[in-house]
């Protein structure tokens, strides 16, 4: 291989990892699903922030009042997913604030919420 078609090879194999690593990058920032430990901890601090005055947020925590259940109770129904908790982030309810959040704030809180599973 001569000189020249090394130097070729080598441009265009930076430049298709320099474009998949832009994707990546994009795709990321683009609200691509959060989980983790991260995610649990973002989603914690946003419960405290909003979500405390109503209910439990803590795992085997009382709540303020007995028509909010407790973070704990919601994670352990049966029907309780990462789906069921993006659409009910999406729905207004009679005896909720109406919250307007980011579906990135969404996946943190659900985050939290699913990782209270059966403690």
């Amino acid at each position: 291989m001569s000189h020249s078609a090394r130097i070729y090879l080598g441009l265009a194999l930076l430049i298709a990892l320099s474009v998949l690593f832009v994707l990546g990058v994009v795709h990321t920032a683009a609200g691509a699903p959060r989980s983790g430990p991260r995610a649990v901890a973002e989603g914690h601090r946003l419960a405290q922030a909003w979500c405390q005055t109503c209910h439990a947020i803590e795992p085997h925590m009382a709540g303020f009042f007995d028509e909010a259940p407790s973070f704990q109770a919601i994670a352990d129904r049966s029907g309780t997913t990462a789906l069921s908790l993006k659409v009910f982030w999406r729905t207004s309810h009679q005896n909720m604030p109406n919250l307007v959040i980011s579906p990135e704030q969404a996946d943190v809180l659900s985050a939290y919420i699913l990782s209270l599973r059966g403690k």
